[in-house]
């Protein structure tokens, strides 16, 4: 058995100074470790993302009806508030397992050796964004659910799915400069799906604010336009990420690109053709909360997917040092 060091007081204070470098001294993860940290924070960044749609469609959104207490004497939900402000409350609690997974993937990131600072920063990135989003969703409460703010809320939780998913892919990769793997026309084709599947994302903010699933039971101000009509641009807009998808597809067939971008075109096709099947279905029923909180989750998928077609487009291999050429050590030995 290994005998643990004894902790000085030298120690004690070099940890409340600077933990992570602390730990960095002590432990070495192994790079599946960074990774697996990597996509826990990924997870559980879309999963946050599902329970607060959860909360949006069990008319929850005022379980809990100030913020950052449960209400003006509690901290926590009480049972005299029954299952909305259990959900609502439970919603704000996962932030805190959240943070522990964003937590995670930077000590990983901080302690892997060699150390790769651009890794630490996408964790620190990931932190500061769920920082900004726990004080957003608080003003959300605080102004009893303005569909604006809700709107703001949910594109900011994008942008810490688009930063996990980054690092995600970070961790997969060296730290050499990146080289491409298509042409510009290529990677022109692709910026143009990045583009519409951003319209594509706000315009499906703006058919929930307009939308029948207020978030709760009281008034709450709704996007004054007919979520009918801004369903269907939505759908319009769906159907040119998918023809966008289908036409990389093709290009990237034709052009004989490596199977990497290829498999993730794909992979994004068939989850933009679920995404559409669930999307007509609950038009056409009328929004069930079910199908909308799987659609939900599909959006942070088509998202996701998005992103990995992006990063796909190039490589980045493992940053080697300079070694001495033969002429460089000749000389070295004349000298």
């Amino acid at each position: 058995m290994v005998r643990v060091p004894n902790l000085t007081r030298a120690d004690a204070l070099s940890a409340v100074r600077n933990p992570l470098a602390f730990i960095a001294e002590r432990w070495t993860p192994a790079s599946r470790t960074v990774r697996r940290a990597a996509l826990s924070a990924l997870v559980m960044s879309v999963v946050i993302v599902v329970t607060g749609g959860a909360v949006r469609l069990t008319s929850s959104g005022l379980g809990c009806p100030t913020w950052p207490k449960c209400t003006d004497d509690s901290l926590t939900a009480t049972s005299a508030m029954g299952f909305h402000g259990a959900i609502e409350f439970g919603n704000r609690m996962l932030t805190y397992v959240l943070c522990a997974a964003v937590g995670w993937a930077i000590v990983a990131a901080r302690s892997q050796k060699p150390w790769r600072r651009s890794l630490t920063r996408l964790g620190w990135a990931q932190f500061w964004i769920v920082m900004s989003n726990a004080i957003l969703g608080g003003i959300v409460v605080l102004v009893g659910l303005n569909p604006y703010t809700v709107a703001a809320h949910f594109l900011l939780s994008t942008a810490l799915i688009t930063v996990a998913a980054l690092m995600w892919q970070r961790t997969r990769e060296g730290d050499a400069a990146p080289r491409p793997l298509v042409g510009k026309s290529v990677q022109q084709l692709v910026w143009f799906l990045v583009v519409a599947a951003v319209l594509l994302i706000a315009a499906g903010t703006v058919v929930t604010g307009a939308g029948p699933h207020a978030g709760d039971s009281s008034k709450v101000d709704r996007i004054p336009l007919s979520w009918e009509t801004v369903a269907k641009l939505h759908a319009v807009l769906a159907w040119i990420v998918v023809t966008l998808t289908f036409a990389l597809w093709f290009v990237l067939k034709a052009v004989d690109a490596p199977q990497g971008p290829l498999r993730r075109t794909r992979d994004l096709f068939l989850i933009l053709l679920s995404q559409g099947v669930i999307g007509y279905v609950q038009y056409f029923t009328h929004l069930p909360e079910a199908l909308v909180a799987l659609h939900m989750l599909g959006s942070c998928l088509v998202w996701i997917g998005v992103v990995r077609v992006l990063l796909a487009l190039r490589e980045r291999p493992e940053a080697v040092a300079d070694l001495p050429g033969p002429a460089t050590t000749s000389a070295l030995t004349r000298a």
